[in-house]
């Protein structure tokens, strides 16, 4: 993969009508991916060196941004999707790599503004089932 813009990593989330709508005004995008551990050592371990399970543990994925509001729609959507605790669909777009898909709760939603400046907002989303990866 080539350097890329940043401007091109993107997050959409679910329209409602089968189609993702780009999150608006997000200036700083970050994905994330973790998976939990599953220690098997044992006494005959060798030389006491850590043994894990393989295949086991938890993954998750979460998505973070920041951004200034630029966007009625979107801004409203996200405010109920916070407020009512819905699962949506979500997709973060990696430019000349791929798209990762799945279903995410929008866990925080910050607002911040200084007195000379612009309102911006903080979002953290965490995913709530399985993710998957399309390559482009």
């Amino acid at each position: 993969m080539t350097a890329q813009k940043g401007k091109d990593l993107l997050v959409k989330m679910s329209d409602g009508a089968g189609g993702f709508t780009t999150v608006a005004g997000l200036r700083t995008r970050r994905l994330a991916f973790n998976a939990e551990t599953v220690d098997i050592t044992n006494a005959e371990s060798a030389n006491r060196w850590r043994e894990l399970l393989d295949g086991a543990g938890v993954k998750r994925a979460s998505i973070s941004g920041r951004g200034l509001f630029v966007d009625a729609a979107t801004d409203a959507t996200m405010r109920q999707t916070f407020f009512d605790g819905s699962v949506l669909g979500y997709q973060m777009v990696i430019p000349s790599f791929g798209i990762v898909q799945g279903p995410f709760q929008l866990t925080n939603l910050e607002f911040a503004g200084e007195h000379n400046g612009e309102v911006t907002y903080d979002i953290a989303l965490e995913s709530a089932g399985e993710v998957t990866f399309t390559a482009v």
